[in-house]
């Protein structure tokens, strides 16, 4: 028995960890994708389920359910059509350069995924926001990734560095900027809410003081987008503050310190040894934020519903919105679009940002 029990002990050990991971994640990542297929009708006593196919991801994509998804569809503007062909015209040539090079087929088929989901997303942007139509939830999601990352590297990456450098108090500064993450998401949905009122938030003085006193933000879908971002911004910038805080530290003080001697400008120690010795944890930093980002959902449904109509919708609240009221085969296409779309860019950043900055390293 003793003698089974070592050479099976690695496997008990992992076990309990392995059998969690398959009924909290595999399970529901089965069952959830069989239920996309299905068309499920609750009635008196259970439910009945039919298969149907593609019908589910259809009605997303080409049904009735495209506006909400895609957006609306009535017409290109003249600046939809050159942005729209500009950057075909691009990713197209990006592509030919890959052919002309050293051909790999497995990456081939990688960048022509890439350049399919590029060239859809493209044309998406350019018959909805380009041309004057509303976008749906996967031009909402992709506004609060970008903006929202871009905004959230920025900052934290600005206030570590700051705080990486000889100051006086930046032990505080340190907890003080962590504490956005000690707040959950309803609380800062509900701050935020408060705190954009104009009417009767504690700003409310303020609003009317530079001319908002009537001005209502969550019914402009762009106000009501930004606010969110802002909210956000709030809540995440800790994290890349303590990630990047991380990175500036452990970064070689030999060198600054020789090329300070060698009479190097500040900006000059930055761009050449500061930033380069923390580009990968950037980019990892940026991946893992881009991945959360894509799943925003409390903000949006705490702050506006999702409104006004779908402006401030994001991919995930419109799953949950279809969850809530039982169409459980749209909720899980839904939701398997968005993991497509997020698996796909994200992977594309990695091997085109993050391993291409390593290989030039290397």
């Amino acid at each position: 028995m003793n003698e089974w029990l070592d050479r099976h002990m690695g496997r008990l050990f992992l076990a309990p960890a392995v059998t969690l991971i398959l009924i909290f994640s595999i399970f529901p990542l089965v069952a959830s994708l069989i239920m996309a297929f299905t068309r499920i009708r609750f009635s008196a006593g259970g439910f009945k389920t039919r298969f149907v196919g593609w019908r589910n991801f259809d009605k997303q994509f080409f049904g009735s359910e495209q506006f909400h998804l895609l957006g609306t569809f009535t017409h290109i503007s003249i600046l939809g059509w050159v942005v729209g062909l500009s950057a075909t015209a691009a990713l197209l040539w990006w592509m030919w350069r890959y052919i002309r090079g050293p051909f790999w087929w497995f990456g081939f088929l990688g960048r022509l995924i890439t350049l399919g989901m590029a060239l859809a997303l493209v044309w998406m942007f350019a018959a909805t926001l380009l041309s004057g139509n509303q976008f749906g939830t996967v031009g909402t999601t992709l506004f609060y990734v970008v903006v929202g990352c871009a905004l959230q590297f920025l900052i934290g990456t600005a206030l570590a560095y700051a705080c990486s450098q000889s100051i006086r108090g930046k032990t505080a500064f340190r907890v003080i900027f962590f504490v956005p993450m000690m707040i959950t998401p309803i609380g800062i949905g509900y701050i935020f809410r408060m705190m954009a009122d104009t009417t009767k938030g504690p700003f409310a003085n303020v609003w009317q003081w530079v001319g908002l006193k009537d001005f209502a933000w969550a019914t402009d879908p762009w106000a009501a987008r930004i606010f969110i971002t802002i909210a956000e911004s709030w809540q995440w910038i800790p994290f890349v503050f303590i990630m990047m805080l991380a990175a500036f530290e452990n970064v070689s003080r030999d060198l600054i310190e020789a090329a300070e001697l060698d009479g190097a400008s500040p900006w000059q120690r930055f761009a050449e040894i500061t930033w380069p010795s923390v580009m990968p944890i950037a980019a990892t930093v940026m991946l893992i934020r881009a991945i959360e980002a894509f799943k925003i959902v409390d903000l949006p449904n705490i702050m506006t519903s999702g409104g006004p109509g779908i402006a401030t919708e994001s991919v995930s609240l419109q799953a949950y919105y279809a969850w809530r009221s039982l169409d459980l085969g749209s909720a899980s296409a839904i939701a398997y679009i968005l993991l497509f779309i997020t698996v796909v860019i994200c992977v594309s950043f990695f091997n085109l940002v993050v391993l291409a900055r390593v290989r030039k390293q290397q």
